[in-house]
């Protein structure tokens, strides 16, 4: 369950709800913990995972409220990637869209081509879901439930991360940020990327599945995974070390991040380490270098960024100073989608 806002003076801020108030609220509200629920709502864990005889069902949900264009296309590849950090195929989805009362039809019809055609890439079917235009919203809302299937006690959870475990993330980290930052607010960009990294930055929302790698990584075995979205890198760290009950280290000069992402980063005084970073996964195993190695065979790039610790969340800057990593807070995207504007 991924979704934080942060309280304050009773008033709660735009991005994620603060894990502490999210942990109580989920506590103080379990009526029912069947047998049969493997893997259930909690800190960190994006799925659920319900037993089926010799097969097991792995259900997550998630909204897009970040984007304005390629709506469709995100939420399809954020869903699914959930699924996909548990090492299994999305089997199909559902569709909830809440339309404001100045759209257009058309406005559905394209959202609803973006999804058809990322669902398709992915083979997974929508399945239904429901549409309505209405005043509680003032932007387009969506919000997705996908199912995966598996077989039985095979689903990776985001809590079995170990002590002494590589920490390992796939790709490059920002991708999804990067592409909303170019696609959103291309005026914007202008007197700092030329057309051509524009255009590159654009196209980095083709790299936002991680359904492949996740897959790969559940048939290679590994102790945890977590897709980077909200919150970013140190907010998937921070979520999957709170759910396993250990620590972890890092080296920020071990991160990889492309160029264009860091030159938006610098102008805006935002943290690439806590954007939003759809189509990086990360993934603890005690065998890292094996990982790595398999990955980038199968032609996905793949780094090792630091190891599982104790209890202590630390980071090792680029200067060779340890800091110690803070609870995710609001997104970064956000803080730059208002020096946009």
């Amino acid at each position: 369950m991924n979704v934080y806002f942060r309280k304050e003076e009773n008033f709660m801020k735009v991005g994620k709800l603060d894990w502490k108030d999210l942990k109580s609220i989920i506590d103080e509200n379990r009526a029912v913990k069947r047998k049969d629920v493997r893997i259930r709502s909690g800190i960190g864990e994006d799925c659920s995972v319900v037993n089926f005889g010799d097969k097991e069902c792995i259900v997550s949900t998630d909204p897009i409220t970040g984007a304005g264009l390629n709506s469709g296309r995100l939420a399809v590849h954020i869903n699914c990637n959930d699924i996909a950090s548990c090492g299994v195929e999305p089997v199909g989805i559902l569709v909830t869209i809440l339309a404001p009362e100045d759209s257009r039809l058309e406005d559905i019809r394209q959202i609803m081509r973006e999804m058809s055609s990322e669902a398709g890439k992915l083979d997974v079917e929508i399945l239904g879901g429901h549409t309505e235009v209405t005043k509680a919203v003032n932007k387009m809302v969506i919000s997705c439930t996908v199912i995966g299937r598996g077989d039985r006690g095979k689903a990776v959870s985001t809590s079995g991360a170990r002590e002494g475990d590589d920490i390992v993330v796939t790709k490059y980290l920002c991708l999804e940020g990067t592409s909303i930052a170019a696609n959103d607010f291309e005026g914007k960009l202008k007197n700092i990327l030329t057309s051509a990294e524009i255009d590159e930055a654009k196209n980095y929302i083709n790299y936002i599945s991680v359904v492949k790698e996740g897959v790969l990584s559940g048939k290679f075995g590994v102790n945890s995974m977590h897709d980077i979205t909200e919150g970013g890198l140190l907010g998937a760290l921070w979520e999957v070390a709170k759910a396993s009950e250990v620590g972890f280290k890092i080296y920020e000069d071990k991160v990889p991040l492309r160029e264009i992402t860091l030159k938006i980063c610098k102008k805006y005084s935002i943290d690439p380490l806590r954007f939003i970073s759809s189509g990086s996964m990360l993934i603890t195993t005690e065998r890292g270098r094996e990982l790595v190695h398999m990955l980038e065979n199968c032609g996905i790039k793949a780094s090792i960024i630091g190891k599982i610790t104790g209890n202590s969340y630390m980071m090792v800057g680029r200067d060779g100073v340890q800091h110690q990593v803070e609870p995710p807070q609001s997104d970064e995207l956000f803080v730059l989608e208002e020096k946009l504007k």
